[in-house]
């Protein structure tokens, strides 16, 4: 499975160890993210007008110095899944999707007529965030409810052929006790908050069952507990009833800060993104 997400830092949060997990379960799953911090849909669509090669072009949940437009990430390869999103702040407000979601979806269709599309559902803000005050909601739920109606709308505008239902997923999780999914009061945190977003991924574009997964290569600390409440808040999500894991007492492994640091410069490195390279003709290396 081929997926590009032309999105923000909300779905790399979400791709970060998406590859790597899907890895860890024996499916490939190729993931492309097109970042550009806080990019909404409005800036995509003049950005894809203008053919800007502003996007940092992040592959299999890293980064690798490469700038690319949309135009080029979408020709590079045949794509089986391509998701939008509204960026956070406006993803509440359905009359700041259109007309640049329907722009967006036939843009792509014109490269990829193939690919499915699909709505990544973002989330609402921590509850008693300054951020969350600044938006006009006094909870997370309140402004989920409203994050909610606007992508079941957008997703019926473009006739997408799904929703990944993350904000769904980031407020079911503290119902299992994780009150901390978010490293800055709305971006997903580096452990269980990102393996939330990755599992809800997984689950949606696969439909595999996630009750016994075990993928475990973390950049931070993820306990058994947290990892078990995760698996339960994904099931939840999707209505699965049957949520008891057989995990095993494996130690949770935490990478060091080399996954933190980017990926440019190194010869390994370089060559890991050949293939990459060789398909996006014209792109930008800095």
């Amino acid at each position: 499975m081929k997926i590009l997400s032309i999105g923000n830092s909300f779905s790399f949060d979400a791709q970060r160890y998406l590859h790597s997990l899907a890895k860890h379960d024996g499916t490939q799953i190729k993931t492309v993210n097109l970042f550009i911090g806080g990019c909404s849909l409005r800036t995509h669509y003049l950005n894809a007008l203008q053919d800007l090669a502003s996007y940092t072009f992040c592959f299999n949940g890293e980064e690798t110095g490469i700038k690319v437009s949309i135009a080029q990430a979408l020709a590079s390869d045949d794509w089986d899944i391509v998701t939008l999103q509204q960026a956070s702040q406006f993803s509440p407000k359905y009359e700041t999707y259109s007309p640049y979601l329907e722009a967006l979806a036939k843009y792509v269709k014109q490269y990829c007529p193939n690919a499915k599309l699909y709505i990544h559902e973002t989330w609402g803000y921590e509850d008693g965030s300054e951020r969350l005050k600044k938006v006009g909601y006094e909870s997370e739920e309140q402004m989920y409810l409203d994050i909610e109606n606007a992508y079941k709308k957008a997703s019926a505008l473009i006739k997408a052929d799904g929703i990944i239902p993350c904000g769904k997923a980031m407020l079911t999780v503290k119902k299992f006790g994780i009150e901390k999914a978010r490293r800055d009061t709305f971006h997903a945190s580096l452990g269980a908050g990102r393996y939330l977003l990755a599992l809800t991924w997984y689950k949606a574009l696969t439909g595999k069952d996630i009750t016994n997964n075990d993928f475990n290569d973390f950049d931070v600390y993820v306990s058994k507990e947290e990892h078990e409440a995760v698996i339960k808040a994904v099931n939840a999500t999707f209505g699965v009833k049957k949520t008891k894991s057989k995990l095993s007492e494996k130690t949770i492994l935490v990478l060091g800060d080399s996954l933190t640091e980017g990926v440019r410069g190194t010869t390994a490195q370089d060559r890991r993104y050949t293939d990459e390279l060789a398909r996006l003709s014209g792109a930008k290396v800095i």
